[in-house]
Formats: C-alpha cells, sequence, structure tokens
C-alpha cells in the first residue's frame, strides 16, 4: 500500500511559476513510476506528466511540453511538477498517482495509487 501526499498548490498569476511536491509512504518508491493529472472538459483526470522509477525517462503532455518539469527525489520518497509560464488553462486540482508495476503511463486506469489533489489556480 503507497500512500500520497500532494502539496504546493496555490493562487498564481498567468506567467508565474508554482512547484508542486507528492510526498510516497513505502520502502520500494523507487519502482513506482510516478505520475501527475489534472481534470479536464469531459475527463475526471487528464494526463499531465510522467516518470520512470529511476527518473531517467520522462513523458508530457503537449499542453504542458517546454513549461512544466516532473522529476523525483528516490531518497526522500517524493516527486515534484515545477510548473512554468503558467496559463489560466491550467487551472484545477492536479493528482499524483504511483503505478507499483513501474511502466506508467498517459491513462489514469493505469496507476494504482493517487493522492488527494492539491488545488491550483491561474489568474489572468
Amino acid at each position: 500500500q503507497v500512500q500520497l501526499v500532494e502539496s504546493g498548490g496555490g493562487l498564481v498569476q498567468a506567467g508565474g511559476s508554482l512547484r508542486l511536491s507528492c510526498a510516497a509512504s513505502g520502502r520500494t518508491f523507487s519502482g513506482y513510476a510516478m505520475g501527475w493529472f489534472r481534470p479536464a472538459p469531459g475527463k475526471e483526470r487528464d494526463f499531465v506528466a510522467t516518470i520512470s522509477g529511476n527518473g531517467g525517462s520522462t513523458d508530457y503532455a503537449d499542453s504542458v511540453k517546454g513549461r512544466f518539469t516532473i522529476s523525483r527525489d528516490n531518497a526522500k520518497n517524493t516527486v515534484f511538477l515545477e510548473m512554468n509560464s503558467l496559463k489560466p488553462e491550467d487551472t484545477g486540482v492536479y493528482f499524483c498517482a504511483a503505478d507499483e508495476d513501474g511502466e506508467g503511463g498517459f491513462e489514469p486506469n493505469e496507476y494504482d495509487y493517487w493522492g488527494q489533489g492539491t488545488p491550483v489556480t491561474v489568474s489572468s
């Protein structure tokens, strides 16, 4: 069982930055692929970014490429999402997710554990 706790959300003006964190419990954190998701029209949770267990492989939604960076610190059981050049359309609750198979993916059903989410509001 893995418990995930997100933090770092808040209110920011368009063009600003935020850094989200997701702290995980468990001793096998480095074996999990991690992902970030947020709501989108017609989708409860839409893919934002994913990172492999050793941090060597990352992937991003087209809408955030070049603006967001996912990273992880396995010594601290934490994954991060650095968000720059924020836009109003980035507003939403951001969820952290863990895939115990270590494969990650673009779909929510590929992940086994979820946090409660942290809200991000970008004002224009």
